[in-house]
C-alpha cells in the first residue's frame, strides 16, 4: 500500500460546508493526493459520528455523492486489532476510538497525512508512528 490522506469528521465537515479555508486545505490535499495516486480515505467510524438526523445525514451523503476518490475504509479484525494497538501504546481510552481509527487507517497504508481539526489528540495517538503526519484543517482559519 502507499501512504494516504485520512479524513477525520473536521476535515469531512469542513469539505461538505461553505468555501472556508479549512475547505480549501482539505481540497489541496486531496488534489495533492491523487495526483500522487495516493487514497484518500474516510473510516466508516468518522461516518458513525457524523450521522446525527436528517439534516446532518442529508449534508454527509451529498459531500460523499459529489466528491469523486474517497474510500471508506470499514473497520475488519485487522483494522479493529490496530486500533487496539494505537490506543493501547499511547495510553488512551475508548473515548478516542474515532480518532485511533484515523491514525490507523494512516498506518496500515504505510504512512500519510490524517488531516483533523483536532491536533493535539491525534498527535498522541501517532506518537509511535514517525510515517503518520498529524496537519490541522483549521489552522490558519
Amino acid at each position: 500500500m502507499s501512504a494516504s490522506v485520512v479524513l477525520d469528521n473536521a476535515a469531512l465537515t469542513a469539505l461538505a460546508g461553505e468555501a472556508a479555508p479549512a475547505k480549501e486545505t482539505v481540497r489541496a490535499a486531496m488534489t495533492a493526493a491523487f495526483r500522487r495516486q495516493r487514497d484518500v480515505v474516510v473510516p466508516a467510524v468518522v461516518l458513525a459520528e457524523m450521522y446525527r438526523g436528517r439534516h446532518h445525514n442529508q449534508i454527509v451523503d451529498a459531500c460523499l455523492s459529489r466528491e469523486t476518490g474517497l474510500t471508506i475504509r470499514d473497520t475488519d479484525r485487522v483494522l479493529a486489532r490496530l486500533v487496539g494497538g494505537i490506543l493501547s501504546a499511547a495510553g488512551r481510552g475508548s473515548a478516542d476510538i474515532v480518532d485511533a481509527h484515523v491514525v490507523g487507517a494512516a498506518v496500515e497504508s504505510g504512512g500519510g497525512v490524517c488531516l483533523t481539526g483536532d491536533p493535539d489528540d491525534l498527535e498522541a495517538l501517532a506518537a509511535n508512528y514517525p510515517n503518520v503526519q498529524v496537519f490541522d484543517v483549521t489552522r490558519g482559519a
